[in-house]
Protein backbone atom coordinates (compact mmCIF):
# COMPACT_ATOMS: atom_id res chain seq x y z
CA UNK A 1 0.00 0.00 0.00
CA UNK A 2 0.88 3.65 -0.96
CA UNK A 3 1.91 5.82 1.91
CA UNK A 4 -0.72 8.59 1.26
CA UNK A 5 0.30 12.20 0.41
CA UNK A 6 -1.47 13.55 3.26
CA UNK A 7 -3.92 12.37 6.59
CA UNK A 8 -6.36 14.74 8.46
CA UNK A 9 -4.58 14.55 11.66
CA UNK A 10 -6.95 14.08 15.09
CA UNK A 11 -7.64 16.97 17.01
CA UNK A 12 -8.40 17.23 21.33
CA UNK A 13 -12.12 18.51 22.07
CA UNK A 14 -11.61 21.20 24.79
CA UNK A 15 -13.11 19.78 28.27
CA UNK A 16 -13.65 22.02 31.76
CA UNK A 17 -14.36 18.55 33.17
CA UNK A 18 -11.29 16.84 35.41
CA UNK A 19 -11.15 13.11 36.15
CA UNK A 20 -8.76 10.72 36.30
CA UNK A 21 -10.62 6.85 35.22
CA UNK A 22 -8.79 3.87 34.18
CA UNK A 23 -10.61 3.72 30.86
CA UNK A 24 -8.54 6.87 29.80
CA UNK A 25 -4.95 7.54 29.47
CA UNK A 26 -3.19 11.03 30.12
CA UNK A 27 -0.08 12.87 28.48
CA UNK A 28 1.38 16.38 28.97
CA UNK A 29 0.03 18.80 26.50
CA UNK A 30 2.93 20.69 24.82
CA UNK A 31 3.29 24.17 24.53
CA UNK A 32 4.52 23.85 20.59
CA UNK A 33 3.68 23.53 17.17
CA UNK A 34 2.24 20.38 16.08
CA UNK A 35 3.88 18.63 13.58
CA UNK A 36 2.98 15.84 11.42
CA UNK A 37 5.96 13.53 9.62
CA UNK A 38 5.56 11.67 6.25
CA UNK A 39 8.64 9.27 5.74
CA UNK A 40 8.82 7.64 2.17
CA UNK A 41 12.69 5.89 2.63
CA UNK A 42 14.89 8.81 3.32
CA UNK A 43 12.65 11.29 2.04
CA UNK A 44 10.62 13.40 4.91
CA UNK A 45 8.00 15.73 4.42
CA UNK A 46 6.62 17.66 7.67
CA UNK A 47 3.60 19.43 8.13
CA UNK A 48 1.39 21.35 10.34
CA UNK A 49 -1.84 20.34 11.28
CA UNK A 50 -3.62 22.94 8.52
CA UNK A 51 -0.71 20.81 5.81
CA UNK A 52 1.57 23.70 5.54
CA UNK A 53 5.05 22.79 5.04
CA UNK A 54 7.57 22.82 8.10
CA UNK A 55 11.40 23.33 7.84
CA UNK A 56 12.91 21.53 10.83
CA UNK A 57 16.03 19.87 9.26
CA UNK A 58 17.08 18.39 12.34
CA UNK A 59 13.88 16.85 12.96
CA UNK A 60 13.52 15.51 9.02
CA UNK A 61 17.00 13.80 9.08
CA UNK A 62 16.40 12.23 12.38
CA UNK A 63 12.87 10.76 10.97
CA UNK A 64 14.66 10.05 7.98
CA UNK A 65 17.33 7.82 9.60
CA UNK A 66 14.49 5.43 11.48
CA UNK A 67 14.67 1.75 9.84
CA UNK A 68 11.55 1.63 8.98
CA UNK A 69 9.94 1.96 4.99
CA UNK A 70 7.43 4.57 5.28
CA UNK A 71 5.55 6.22 8.36
CA UNK A 72 3.10 8.91 9.63
CA UNK A 73 4.22 10.34 12.65
CA UNK A 74 2.13 13.01 14.70
CA UNK A 75 3.69 14.88 17.46
CA UNK A 76 4.63 18.58 19.31
CA UNK A 77 7.44 20.11 18.32
CA UNK A 78 8.76 22.44 21.32
CA UNK A 79 11.86 25.35 21.30
CA UNK A 80 12.40 25.90 24.97
CA UNK A 81 15.42 23.77 25.24
CA UNK A 82 16.33 22.83 21.97
CA UNK A 83 14.33 21.66 19.27
CA UNK A 84 12.12 18.65 20.29
CA UNK A 85 9.59 16.42 18.34
CA UNK A 86 7.45 14.81 21.09
CA UNK A 87 5.76 12.29 19.12
CA UNK A 88 2.61 10.88 20.51
CA UNK A 89 0.87 8.95 17.45
CA UNK A 90 1.58 6.85 15.13
CA UNK A 91 -1.04 7.05 11.66
CA UNK A 92 1.15 4.85 9.46
CA UNK A 93 4.08 2.07 9.78
CA UNK A 94 5.84 -0.11 7.08
CA UNK A 95 3.45 0.33 4.54
CA UNK A 96 0.09 0.16 6.83
CA UNK A 97 -2.60 2.07 7.84
CA UNK A 98 -2.51 1.65 11.42
CA UNK A 99 -5.16 4.68 12.42
CA UNK A 100 -8.18 2.21 12.76
CA UNK A 101 -5.86 0.08 16.05
CA UNK A 102 -6.78 1.20 19.33
CA UNK A 103 -5.22 3.61 21.35
CA UNK A 104 -2.81 0.73 23.50
CA UNK A 105 -2.17 -0.62 20.01
CA UNK A 106 -0.66 2.08 18.28
CA UNK A 107 1.24 3.22 21.32
CA UNK A 108 3.03 -0.10 21.02
CA UNK A 109 4.02 -0.08 17.98
CA UNK A 110 5.22 3.70 18.72
CA UNK A 111 7.30 2.33 21.95
CA UNK A 112 8.78 -0.27 18.99
CA UNK A 113 10.77 2.37 17.39
CA UNK A 114 14.27 4.08 18.62
CA UNK A 115 13.46 7.48 18.63
CA UNK A 116 16.99 9.71 18.93
CA UNK A 117 17.81 13.27 19.24
CA UNK A 118 15.58 15.40 18.68
CA UNK A 119 12.78 12.83 18.63
CA UNK A 120 11.11 12.13 21.76
CA UNK A 121 8.65 9.46 23.07
CA UNK A 122 5.40 11.13 24.85
CA UNK A 123 5.15 9.59 28.36
CA UNK A 124 2.11 8.27 30.25
CA UNK A 125 1.31 10.56 33.23
CA UNK A 126 0.87 8.39 36.42
CA UNK A 127 -0.89 10.43 38.95
CA UNK A 128 -4.28 10.61 40.41
CA UNK A 129 -4.89 13.89 39.39
CA UNK A 130 -2.94 14.97 35.92
CA UNK A 131 -4.33 18.18 35.83
CA UNK A 132 -2.49 19.15 39.35
CA UNK A 133 0.87 17.93 38.17
CA UNK A 134 0.51 20.19 35.06
CA UNK A 135 -0.29 23.11 37.12
CA UNK A 136 2.85 22.63 39.78
CA UNK A 137 5.12 22.05 36.77
CA UNK A 138 3.96 24.81 35.14
CA UNK A 139 2.81 23.05 32.04
CA UNK A 140 -0.09 24.11 29.94
CA UNK A 141 -2.25 21.65 30.91
CA UNK A 142 -2.68 17.96 29.90
CA UNK A 143 -4.48 15.46 27.02
CA UNK A 144 -7.06 12.91 27.74
CA UNK A 145 -6.77 9.94 25.53
CA UNK A 146 -9.64 7.23 26.26
CA UNK A 147 -8.41 3.86 25.66
CA UNK A 148 -9.47 1.44 22.92
CA UNK A 149 -9.98 4.14 19.96
CA UNK A 150 -8.91 4.52 16.98
CA UNK A 151 -7.48 7.50 15.20
CA UNK A 152 -10.04 9.92 13.93
CA UNK A 153 -9.40 12.42 11.64
CA UNK A 154 -11.55 14.86 13.14
CA UNK A 155 -11.65 16.74 16.27
CA UNK A 156 -12.80 14.36 18.70
CA UNK A 157 -14.30 13.89 21.94
CA UNK A 158 -11.82 10.54 22.55
CA UNK A 159 -8.99 13.03 23.00
CA UNK A 160 -9.53 15.82 25.76
CA UNK A 161 -7.36 18.46 26.41
CA UNK A 162 -7.33 20.17 29.83
CA UNK A 163 -5.85 23.25 30.07
CA UNK A 164 -4.25 24.17 33.54
CA UNK A 165 -6.57 27.13 34.70
CA UNK A 166 -6.20 30.44 36.77
CA UNK A 167 -8.67 30.92 39.19
CA UNK A 168 -9.96 34.19 41.43
CA UNK A 169 -12.92 34.82 43.67
CA UNK A 170 -15.42 37.35 41.73
CA UNK A 171 -18.96 38.70 42.94
CA UNK A 172 -21.93 37.40 42.15
CA UNK A 173 -24.52 40.44 40.42
CA UNK A 174 -27.26 37.96 38.84
CA UNK A 175 -28.25 34.89 36.98
CA UNK A 176 -30.38 33.59 34.55
CA UNK A 177 -33.22 31.34 34.59
CA UNK A 178 -32.69 27.40 33.70
CA UNK A 179 -33.95 26.47 30.15
CA UNK A 180 -34.29 22.44 28.93
CA UNK A 181 -34.06 20.31 31.65
CA UNK A 182 -31.62 22.53 33.73
CA UNK A 183 -33.26 23.34 37.42
CA UNK A 184 -32.54 26.24 39.67
CA UNK A 185 -30.48 28.89 37.16
CA UNK A 186 -29.15 28.95 34.22
CA UNK A 187 -25.62 30.81 34.94
CA UNK A 188 -24.64 33.63 37.29
CA UNK A 189 -23.55 36.37 36.36
CA UNK A 190 -20.51 37.90 37.79
CA UNK A 191 -17.91 40.37 38.26
CA UNK A 192 -14.86 42.29 40.25
CA UNK A 193 -14.67 45.82 41.55
CA UNK A 194 -12.23 48.65 39.81
CA UNK A 195 -11.96 51.88 41.62
CA UNK A 196 -15.89 52.45 42.70
CA UNK A 197 -17.44 50.30 39.45
CA UNK A 198 -18.44 46.76 39.59
CA UNK A 199 -17.15 45.49 36.17
CA UNK A 200 -19.26 42.48 34.90
CA UNK A 201 -16.77 39.76 33.85
CA UNK A 202 -19.07 36.68 32.75
CA UNK A 203 -21.25 34.00 33.11
CA UNK A 204 -20.53 30.75 35.01
CA UNK A 205 -22.36 28.43 33.68
CA UNK A 206 -21.09 24.94 34.41
CA UNK A 207 -19.61 23.36 37.49
CA UNK A 208 -22.56 23.02 39.75
CA UNK A 209 -24.63 19.85 40.43
CA UNK A 210 -28.61 19.91 40.93
CA UNK A 211 -28.39 20.48 44.71
CA UNK A 212 -26.04 23.30 44.12
CA UNK A 213 -28.26 24.45 41.53
CA UNK A 214 -31.20 24.54 43.70
CA UNK A 215 -29.83 25.55 46.96
CA UNK A 216 -28.13 28.96 44.97
CA UNK A 217 -31.43 29.83 43.85
CA UNK A 218 -33.12 30.07 47.09
CA UNK A 219 -29.95 32.48 48.49
CA UNK A 220 -30.15 34.79 45.15
CA UNK A 221 -34.25 34.52 45.39
CA UNK A 222 -33.80 36.25 48.78
CA UNK A 223 -31.04 38.83 46.97
CA UNK A 224 -32.61 39.81 44.24
CA UNK A 225 -32.97 43.72 43.64
CA UNK A 226 -34.96 45.70 41.09
CA UNK A 227 -32.21 47.24 38.73
CA UNK A 228 -28.46 45.45 37.62
CA UNK A 229 -25.45 46.20 40.34
CA UNK A 230 -23.06 45.70 37.61
CA UNK A 231 -21.88 49.86 36.80
CA UNK A 232 -19.33 48.62 33.94
CA UNK A 233 -20.41 45.91 31.83
CA UNK A 234 -19.89 44.37 28.08
CA UNK A 235 -22.14 41.42 26.93
CA UNK A 236 -24.71 41.57 30.10
CA UNK A 237 -27.37 39.21 29.16
CA UNK A 238 -30.88 41.30 29.00
CA UNK A 239 -33.40 38.38 28.49
CA UNK A 240 -34.04 36.27 31.50
CA UNK A 241 -31.80 37.97 33.77
CA UNK A 242 -32.11 38.65 37.24
CA UNK A 243 -29.90 41.08 39.54
CA UNK A 244 -29.13 41.06 43.19
CA UNK A 245 -27.05 42.43 45.84
CA UNK A 246 -23.45 41.84 45.75
CA UNK A 247 -23.35 39.37 48.79
CA UNK A 248 -22.00 36.28 47.49
CA UNK A 249 -18.77 35.37 46.31
CA UNK A 250 -17.46 32.54 44.31
CA UNK A 251 -14.71 30.69 43.40
CA UNK A 252 -14.00 30.69 39.82
CA UNK A 253 -11.48 28.83 37.24
CA UNK A 254 -10.83 29.96 33.96
CA UNK A 255 -8.44 29.25 31.10
CA UNK A 256 -7.56 33.20 30.33
CA UNK A 257 -8.97 36.56 30.39
CA UNK A 258 -10.52 37.99 26.87
CA UNK A 259 -9.78 41.47 25.27
CA UNK A 260 -12.38 43.08 26.34
CA UNK A 261 -11.66 41.39 30.14
CA UNK A 262 -14.55 38.70 29.94
CA UNK A 263 -13.39 34.99 31.21
CA UNK A 264 -12.79 32.80 28.69
CA UNK A 265 -13.78 29.01 29.59
CA UNK A 266 -15.15 29.60 33.30
CA UNK A 267 -16.01 27.43 35.79
CA UNK A 268 -17.60 27.12 39.29
CA UNK A 269 -15.38 25.73 41.87
CA UNK A 270 -16.95 26.75 44.87
CA UNK A 271 -18.97 29.32 46.72
CA UNK A 272 -16.81 31.17 49.37
CA UNK A 273 -17.66 34.35 51.51
CA UNK A 274 -20.37 36.92 51.41
CA UNK A 275 -18.39 39.66 49.36
CA UNK A 276 -19.23 42.37 52.53
CA UNK A 277 -16.34 40.01 54.37
CA UNK A 278 -13.80 40.13 51.84
CA UNK A 279 -15.08 43.51 49.62
CA UNK A 280 -11.45 44.96 50.51
CA UNK A 281 -9.37 41.97 49.52
CA UNK A 282 -12.17 41.50 46.46
CA UNK A 283 -11.42 45.30 45.04
CA UNK A 284 -7.45 45.20 46.04
CA UNK A 285 -7.20 42.13 44.24
CA UNK A 286 -8.97 42.97 40.97
CA UNK A 287 -7.65 46.44 40.81
CA UNK A 288 -4.39 45.14 40.48
CA UNK A 289 -4.02 41.56 39.29
CA UNK A 290 -7.40 40.43 38.04
CA UNK A 291 -8.01 41.97 34.52
CA UNK A 292 -5.61 43.15 32.62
Amino acid sequence: MALPDWLEPMAATLTQDRFATPDWIFERKFDGIRVIAFKRGADVRLYSRNRLPWHLPAIADAVGALPIADAILDGEVTSASGVVYHVFDVMWLDGRDVTALPLEDRRALLAGLDLRAPLEHVRLLEHDQPWELARAEGWEGVIAKRKGTPYEHKRSKHWLKMKCELEHDFVVGGFTDPQGQRVGLGALLVGFYENDDFVFAGKIGTGFDTRLLLALRAKLDALEIPERPFTKFVGLPRLRAHWVRPEIVVQVGFIEWTTNRKLRHPRLLSVRLRASEVSDRLRRDTSRNVAP
